[in-house]
């Protein structure tokens, strides 16, 4: 009994001590993807401003697969120190309705830090299609049930999630298609194999700006100032077009909540900082931040949006 709470108080002693001197080595920061995606690209830009706001270096670790769920599940599993971080994006929120069996409870086993950044969808058209607005294109798809099919990453990704709330919402019948990948859901929308694409704005904005896609429609309450041009769906009528993708930190349960607050605290300095809120919104992003409590009322709100459009969209993965 004696040995059993002597160790109990030695682990309280060193989770407060690593706590006030945190931190005190490197820190993982786990990319639940391969490199190259806008997650990869939103982390490496803050990693290194993040290390020295914290006197440590933050060491970026790619660990792609299965929607998200092999990284998440690695730093579920790991020490609740502050010394295993996670990024993540709009599929940390998704997974849970289209995975029942996760191996990890996304709620009660991960801890929120800050949320990084959000960015709208943008809806683009093959040149081909003959609509040169949201209004237009729901009247063609109207017209023509089922003659029109849209491209996705792939199942369960936010860009298909996005086509379905736009399917639900506009009252249309369009087809998906998914992908591997959203990169060859655009090659092949730009190939015009396929009639429009869901996407995110870093993706399809160099095909916009080159005229191979016609951008109609972009989510959120106002213009994305990548491309001004473009109106929101909310312009168009359909306001409940609402499937924007929101990045994050997150950390084991359990972490010491001065290590999230010291975490929360140095991150928000540095999405503040004007070049990284520059460098962010070139990507078609816009900075975030905030306390933890306000990023976990976020995840809450969208794990219940996207749960609704997967039950009533009838989502299956494969």
């Amino acid at each position: 009994m004696l040995r059993t709470f002597l160790l109990a108080l030695a682990s309280v002693l060193a989770c407060g001590a690593s706590a006030q001197d945190y931190p005190s080595r490197p820190i993982r920061l786990i990319v639940p993807f391969a490199p190259g995606g806008g997650t990869d690209i939103l982390i490496r830009i803050l990693a290194p401003k993040l290390g020295a706001a914290l006197g440590q270096q933050l060491v970026v670790e790619n660990r792609p697969g299965a929607s998200s769920i092999i990284g998440t599940e690695l730093v579920a599993r790991s020490a609740p120190d502050g010394y295993t971080v996670l990024a993540v994006d709009t599929s940390f929120t998704v997974n849970p309705s289209l995975q029942p069996k996760l191996p990890y409870d996304s709620l009660k086993d991960l801890a929120p830090v800050i949320h990084l950044a959000a960015a709208p969808v943008i809806l683009v058209l093959h040149p081909s299609v003959p609509a040169q607005s949201v209004k237009e294109l729901v009247a063609l798809a109207k017209s023509k049930p089922g003659a029109l099919a849209y491209a996705s990453g792939g199942n369960g990704a936010s860009t298909h999630l996005a086509g379905e709330l736009f399917k639900m919402v506009a009252g249309v019948d369009i087809v998906h298609i998914p992908y591997k990948g959203t990169g060859p859901a655009i090659a092949d929308v730009v190939a015009g194999q396929v009639q429009m694409n869901f996407a995110g704005i870093s993706s399809a904005r160099p095909f916009v700006e080159a005229g191979r896609l016609r951008a109609i429609g972009v989510t959120g309450a106002k213009r994305n100032p990548a491309l001004p041009e473009v109106p929101t769906f909310a312009e168009a009528g359909l306001p409940g077009v609402d499937a924007g993708t929101h990045w994050g930190l997150l950390v084991p349960a359990g972490t010491p909540a001065d290590v999230i607050g010291k975490l929360n605290v140095q991150t928000d300095r540095v999405l503040q900082q004007p070049d990284v809120k520059a460098r962010i919104a070139e990507l078609g992003f816009e900075a975030a931040g905030g306390t933890p409590e306000a990023w976990a009322a976020l995840v809450r709100a969208e794990m219940a949006k996207w749960a609704r459009v997967v039950k009533e969209a009838r989502i299956k993965v494969d």
